[in-house]
Protein backbone atom coordinates (compact mmCIF):
# COMPACT_ATOMS: atom_id res chain seq x y z
CA UNK A 1 0.00 0.00 0.00
CA UNK A 2 1.45 3.54 -0.89
CA UNK A 3 0.31 6.57 0.14
CA UNK A 4 1.32 10.19 -1.16
CA UNK A 5 0.33 12.96 1.18
CA UNK A 6 0.59 16.67 -0.77
CA UNK A 7 1.24 19.86 1.72
CA UNK A 8 1.22 23.01 0.07
CA UNK A 9 2.10 25.76 2.83
CA UNK A 10 4.40 28.49 3.42
CA UNK A 11 7.68 28.17 5.06
CA UNK A 12 6.25 30.40 8.53
CA UNK A 13 3.08 27.80 8.30
CA UNK A 14 5.12 24.86 8.74
CA UNK A 15 7.57 26.03 11.33
CA UNK A 16 4.38 26.80 13.53
CA UNK A 17 2.85 23.04 13.10
CA UNK A 18 6.13 21.73 14.02
CA UNK A 19 6.32 24.05 16.47
CA UNK A 20 10.00 25.37 15.50
CA UNK A 21 11.00 29.54 16.67
CA UNK A 22 10.07 32.10 14.32
CA UNK A 23 13.83 33.11 13.98
CA UNK A 24 13.24 36.15 11.34
CA UNK A 25 13.04 39.03 13.38
CA UNK A 26 16.67 38.07 15.06
CA UNK A 27 17.97 37.02 11.36
CA UNK A 28 16.72 40.98 10.61
CA UNK A 29 18.51 42.03 13.26
CA UNK A 30 21.62 40.35 12.51
CA UNK A 31 21.78 41.31 9.07
CA UNK A 32 20.97 44.93 9.59
CA UNK A 33 24.17 44.85 12.16
CA UNK A 34 26.45 42.89 9.57
CA UNK A 35 25.11 45.14 6.97
CA UNK A 36 26.23 48.54 8.72
CA UNK A 37 29.82 47.19 10.14
CA UNK A 38 30.25 46.47 6.33
CA UNK A 39 29.41 50.01 5.55
CA UNK A 40 31.73 51.50 8.26
CA UNK A 41 34.11 49.56 7.26
CA UNK A 42 34.34 50.20 3.64
CA UNK A 43 33.34 54.04 4.37
CA UNK A 44 36.29 54.42 6.18
CA UNK A 45 38.97 52.88 3.54
CA UNK A 46 39.59 54.75 0.48
CA UNK A 47 41.42 52.93 -2.56
CA UNK A 48 44.69 53.73 -1.38
CA UNK A 49 44.40 52.52 2.36
CA UNK A 50 42.86 49.17 0.98
CA UNK A 51 45.74 48.59 -1.76
CA UNK A 52 48.54 49.05 1.35
CA UNK A 53 46.19 47.04 3.50
CA UNK A 54 45.98 43.73 1.27
CA UNK A 55 48.75 44.05 -0.75
CA UNK A 56 51.76 44.98 1.35
CA UNK A 57 53.58 41.59 1.02
CA UNK A 58 53.93 41.92 -3.14
CA UNK A 59 54.36 45.08 -3.10
CA UNK A 60 57.26 45.23 -0.90
CA UNK A 61 58.61 41.91 -2.93
CA UNK A 62 58.21 43.87 -6.15
CA UNK A 63 60.55 46.68 -4.57
CA UNK A 64 63.31 43.90 -3.51
CA UNK A 65 63.20 42.37 -6.89
CA UNK A 66 63.40 46.46 -8.48
CA UNK A 67 66.85 47.18 -6.41
CA UNK A 68 67.84 43.12 -6.87
CA UNK A 69 67.47 43.98 -10.58
CA UNK A 70 69.25 47.27 -10.39
CA UNK A 71 72.11 45.75 -8.30
CA UNK A 72 72.62 43.21 -10.87
CA UNK A 73 73.11 45.31 -13.91
CA UNK A 74 75.16 47.89 -12.38
CA UNK A 75 78.12 44.83 -11.44
CA UNK A 76 77.60 43.52 -15.15
CA UNK A 77 77.97 47.44 -16.68
CA UNK A 78 81.20 47.27 -14.02
CA UNK A 79 82.78 44.23 -15.35
CA UNK A 80 81.91 45.08 -18.94
CA UNK A 81 83.70 48.33 -18.18
CA UNK A 82 86.35 46.68 -16.52
CA UNK A 83 87.58 44.71 -19.92
CA UNK A 84 84.60 41.57 -19.21
CA UNK A 85 87.45 40.14 -16.68
CA UNK A 86 89.50 38.64 -19.48
CA UNK A 87 92.71 37.59 -18.61
CA UNK A 88 95.85 37.83 -21.39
Amino acid sequence: MKVNVEVTCTPEEARAFFGLPDIKPMQDRIMSEIEERLRASLGAMNPETIFKTWLPASMQGMEQMQQMQQAFWSQLAGIAASGGGKKE
